[in-house]
């Protein structure tokens, strides 16, 4: 694209007075050029079954053509109307969590259910008779953050039984062996004796139920993006905008419900919704983590943030200057465009009080306005900004399968999650190792267990990467032997692909590659770290430290090279972090969790000795606060953003030469350069 997609959701449907001129105008006024509408309103769409009524629809994209708005259509899918539940009961999702599911919240559907189908393909292929034609439309958005929605009625539970049917060639006797289905008498010796899935006792049969509903995701999305090809244009483009974990109230981690690498196959562009703390606790951590997930999904491909906060939920009003630097981010990280959800702040219901960019007031605000600012500086700039590409040296290993078996077998317990309270979880030590990377300003890309092709990168890390099949296992280790560096923390390689415990040696596999071996492990119990050799630095301070949720009980082989031990009187005679000469490569072993700084500083070392430390790490010890991410943009310069995640200015010597964007000075390498608080500065070399 020649411009970056600037704008927001709009609902003519949910306005108090009719305004759609006036909201139009202010849009125009704070640069927004594209508007996303009608993925929530099927019930206005189609009041009655077979009734259709586009009165909302035409009007926005009337006024949208009329200000010379860019318009993407959403299906109305996520939220199913009254009238279909009171007349097919059983689109709503048996779950779970219970057998009577009750109408009133949104994605609360069967997505396999065929009266869904029925009425979803109806109502697709009315709107988009009725909207792809017009020139102004660019692209459709297929349903909204899909997920299977913990669906497990009959019918799910029989397609899961011919999924197992054909993984398993029919073989109950191997079904059983690989899971392990005789303890406790769960054998199951007829495929009609086939048992609830809900009630199962087994990690091994619940993890497979979660990957095969995450290929309903797959097949559902690929099911509305074939719907909508039919009538869309060459030139307008089918997404999602897929979402993350939501654990501690915002965009946090993988998300459990969906493979994002296998669903983004259905869509031409990757899209995605990012939410995160703002005020004070404002650290660009969200925006990084989830624009360098999505734009790795698409295999590096620009991406569109379809919904993110501008004033959001309570605590999220930005200070002045962040909502711009949040927009920034955004782009830094590969996005081609920045959409709020949502325009205006709705006046009732559920989400009234996730507030849009205009107040309920609906007139013009501090954050309308620093908007706006955003719109015309990258309106513009545009040549600038579009296009950005990355050449990343270093790639995180993600898998659902470890992420579902980290909640059936969690780090302190080794018991289903919730059972005996809070625990640390998957998504916890892949942001505990994100984080660490993003401070020391080295960006990643994000790469599936299943990749095989690992060579580009210099550096390799695998977060809790619990369950692993052979071919990971092999990948890992040729990557090494030809001269990558492989860091890996504890809980790696622990378990197959149907979360079955390796019976040799651990980490499966790769004792040699890491040149260490451990078969007893538990949790710290006041356990402190005792760094050495290269880490030796890090053993400064008063007191050591601390190991946290886990620890695995290394024994080094000959020739590794230990870099840390266990302070305990238990446990002082093992290692806790190791590192190995394997091939023309490195692998390192963290068999524990430490805080967030002392991380950095172990990561800090092995980028060093893995030759890719650059003056991005060197700023990263003397502006803490200020973030480089970096690209080479669509004409071909290379851009550097400092990112400025703070309420001081930071002024620091420039570490590159270039023309900064948004000023137009020239500015040489190495002169004073002030990055204002919460604000940035771009430069194009």
């Amino acid at each position: 694209m020649d411009a970056v997609l600037f704008g927001a959701a709009y609902y003519d449907e949910y306005m108090p007075t009719d305004r759609i001129e006036t909201d139009m105008a202010m849009m125009r006024d704070a640069h927004l050029n594209v508007i996303r509408i009608a993925e929530s309103t099927w019930s206005t769409l189609e009041p009655q079954p077979g009734v259709f009524d586009f009165t909302h629809v035409d009007r926005a994209l009337d006024a949208a053509e009329t200000f010379g708005r860019k318009v993407i259509v959403g299906t109305p899918t996520y939220a199913v109307p009254t009238w279909l539940v009171a007349a097919h009961p059983d689109v709503l999702a048996v779950t779970d969590r219970t057998d009577a599911p009750r109408y009133g919240a949104r994605q609360i559907m069967d997505i396999t259910n065929p009266a869904y189908r029925f009425y979803g393909e109806r109502v697709i292929r009315r709107l988009l008779e009725h909207t792809a034609h017009r020139e102004h439309v660019i692209g459709f958005q297929v349903d909204n953050e899909t997920k299977y929605y913990d669906a497990a009625s009959r019918s799910v539970q029989a397609g899961f039984v011919k999924y197992l049917q054909q993984k398993f060639d029919g073989d109950l006797a191997a079904l059983n062996r690989t899971f392990g289905l005789d303890y406790w008498s769960n054998r199951i010796d007829a495929w009609e004796d086939f048992p609830d899935v809900r009630g199962t006792v087994n990690g091994s049969l619940a993890a497979e139920f979660d990957k095969y509903r995450r290929t309903l995701v797959e097949e559902y999305l690929a099911w509305q993006a074939g719907i909508v090809r039919e009538y869309a244009r060459d030139d307008q483009f089918v997404t999602q905008n897929f979402d993350f974990d939501w654990a501690p109230g915002w965009s946090y981690g993988l998300q459990p419900a969906v493979d994002h690498f296998r669903a983004a196959r259905a869509v031409d562009l990757a899209g995605t919704d990012i939410y995160h703390p703002t005020q004070s606790r404002l650290t660009g951590k969200e925006i990084a983590f989830g624009g360098d997930m999505t734009r790795s999904i698409k295999g590096g491909a620009n991406y569109l943030v379809l919904e993110t906060q501008a004033q959001g939920q309570m605590g999220w009003l930005p200070y002045p200057g962040q909502l711009r630097l949040q927009a920034y981010s955004h782009l830094a990280s590969g996005a081609l465009g920045v959409m709020y959800w949502h325009w205006h702040s709705i006046h009732n219901s559920f989400e009234t009080y996730w507030k849009g960019l205009l107040s309920h007031d609906l007139e013009s605000n501090p954050t309308y306005e620093e908007a706006g600012v955003f719109g015309a500086e990258v309106e513009r700039h545009a040549a600038s900004f579009t296009g950005l590409r990355k050449a990343n040296r270093v790639a995180v290993m993600v898998s659902n399968e470890a992420l579902t078996a980290l909640r059936w077998f969690t780090l302190e317990r080794g018991f289903v999650e919730g059972a005996y309270g809070p625990s640390v979880g998957y998504n916890d030590v892949l942001r505990w190792v994100y984080d660490a990377l993003f401070e020391l300003n080295v960006e990643v890309d994000f790469v599936p267990f299943d990749a095989q092709d690992l060579a580009h990168y210099a550096m390799v890390l695998t977060p809790a990467l619990y369950a692993a099949p052979q071919a990971t296992i092999d990948a890992l280790r040729a990557y090494v032997e030809q001269g990558g560096h492989l860091v890996s923390t504890f809980r790696t390689a622990v378990a197959d692909e149907h979360v079955t415990v390796w019976h040799d040696r651990a980490p499966h596999g790769l004792t040699d590659v890491f040149g260490a071996t451990y078969n007893q492990f538990s949790t710290p119990d006041g356990a402190r770290l005792a760094f050495r050799g290269a880490l030796a630095e890090l053993a400064g301070g008063e007191a050591a430290p601390e190991a946290k949720a886990v620890l695995e009980l290394l024994t080094p082989t000959d020739g590794a090279e230990v870099l840390a031990t266990y302070d305990h009187p238990a446990w002082s005679r093992y290692a806790a972090v190791v590192r190995n000469a394997f091939g023309a490569g490195t692998a390192t072993y963290l068999a524990t969790m430490t805080d967030p700084e002392t991380l950095r500083g172990v990561l800090a070392r092995l980028v060093r000795d893995a030759g890719l430390w650059e003056w991005p790490q060197e700023l990263a010890t003397t502006a803490p606060r200020v973030a480089v991410r970096r690209g080479t943009n669509g004409r071909g310069n290379p851009l550097t953003y400092l990112l400025n995640y703070s309420g001081e200015a930071v002024t620091l010597d420039a570490p590159v030469a270039g023309t900064s964007v948004l000023t137009g000075d020239a500015v040489e390498q190495g002169q004073p350069l002030t990055v204002g608080a919460w604000d940035l500065v771009v430069l194009e070399g």
